[in-house]
């Protein structure tokens, strides 16, 4: 994959300079009315490729970031060891103030 990457950012660089070389002429960008640049067209064409890549970038490195320590959290969780369920012996109970219902109050009225 290095390599796929590679390739396209020369590719990418190569035509960059081919169009560089053959439009290395000056225009005049008006930004508000009474402020003009001067600059060249290349120029002109690498700070607006900039500017539309930057932010995406900038978006896509925070997501992969956000969601590798994501992934890290879950796989430490993952890597806990279980966790017992306590036992408790019988004279650690808890002792409740209601006395316990007993099993005279719990009858079944049938209709018969």
């Amino acid at each position: 994959m290095q390599i796929v990457r590679t390739i396209l950012w020369v590719l990418l660089f190569a035509g960059l300079m081919f169009f560089s070389f053959f439009n290395w002429k000056e225009v005049e960008v008006q930004i508000w009315t009474n402020l003009v640049l001067e600059t060249k067209v290349p120029a002109l064409v690498i700070v607006s490729f900039l500017l539309g890549i930057i932010p995406t970038w900038l978006l896509h490195r925070g997501t992969k970031w956000r969601l590798t320590r994501r992934i890290n959290t879950l796989e430490a969780a993952t890597r806990m060891p279980q966790v017992a369920p306590v036992q408790t012996s019988p004279s650690e109970t808890l002792v409740s103030d209601e006395p316990a219902p007993s099993s005279s109050s719990y009858t079944l009225n049938s209709p018969l």
